[in-house]
């Protein structure tokens, strides 16, 4: 009975329209770790909000990782948003279990070509970690990002790359910001079903002489209401002994716009 509770939170929710509007193709919107750590060079929309809720799991030979990551982002500007992050973490291990804030991370993307027939869209992206919580580490960091996508019909490509900056004594159990990453992902839409498709490879170095970590990752992206998108994926590292046996990630997240908060002159 899911196409009627469809059709009934639609018809409840278009007093809200064009304010949702946005948010009924928010699947095909590539956020960092949902599912897959690559993300696409778009942001949200001007003045739109989006709550985020994923949790992962990851499971090595010395132990168990799990993570939420509440999440939340505001588009600033047109082209241009900022967000926060609040990652909870739990470290099972043969001491036993850890449980705490594993930091504050706050964000900025800001994209400044859209994609043409010649260019792809390129965007910048901006963090800044800091030791807040009992598994957050001992250091401020931060780190930049470049972010292209190009399109072919319902297939798109990403390319990611992103360099940190800062301490590397004690880093963060969760959502640290590595010395170096890159990752290139390719993903397909499924406009009928409101799905999206991803496969990925990264790479990444944590701290200076660290080895480098391989992964690969698949994962998805379902839009199951207007404003509710559900993500799930799945990653394996490619390297022995670097990186997770495995990983599981599922997530929700909410995009909404706040009418009273939009400007109703010109633009």
């Amino acid at each position: 009975m899911f196409s009627l509770r469809t059709a009934a939170l639609a018809v409840g929710l278009c007093p809200l329209l064009p304010g949702l509007a946005m948010a009924q193709i928010d699947y095909r919107n590539l956020d960092d770790d949902r599912p897959v750590v690559t993300e696409d060079a778009y942001p949200i929309e001007r003045y739109a909000f989006e709550f985020l809720a994923p949790y992962r799991f990851e499971a090595e030979a010395g132990g168990q990782l799990h993570t939420a990551v509440p999440e939340a982002e505001y588009g600033l500007a047109r082209n241009a948003q900022v967000g926060i992050k609040l990652p909870l973490a739990a470290v099972d291990d043969a001491t036993g279990t850890d449980l705490g804030l594993a930091g504050l991370r706050v964000f900025g993307l800001y994209n400044f070509n859209t994609e043409s027939r010649w260019l792809p869209a390129l965007s910048l992206r901006a963090d800044a970690t800091f030791p807040v919580g009992s598994l957050a580490g001992n250091g401020t960091r931060f780190a930049l990002k470049a972010i292209a996508t190009r399109s072919w019909g319902r297939m798109r490509v990403h390319l990611n790359a992103a360099r940190g900056f800062g301490s590397e004594d004690a880093l963060s159990v969760a959502e640290a910001l590595n010395r170096w990453n890159a990752s290139l992902a390719v993903d397909r839409t499924f406009f009928r079903s409101s799905i999206l498709l991803i496969g990925e490879v990264a790479v990444s170095q944590a701290v200076q002489d660290a080895p480098t970590g391989v992964n690969a990752s698949l994962g998805g992206r379902w839009q199951w209401t207007p404003t509710l998108v559900l993500d799930a994926g799945v990653t394996r590292r490619l390297r022995s002994g670097i990186g997770p046996d495995i990983a599981l990630t599922i997530g929700l997240s909410h995009a909404f716009a706040i009418r009273g908060l939009m400007p109703t002159g010109p633009r």
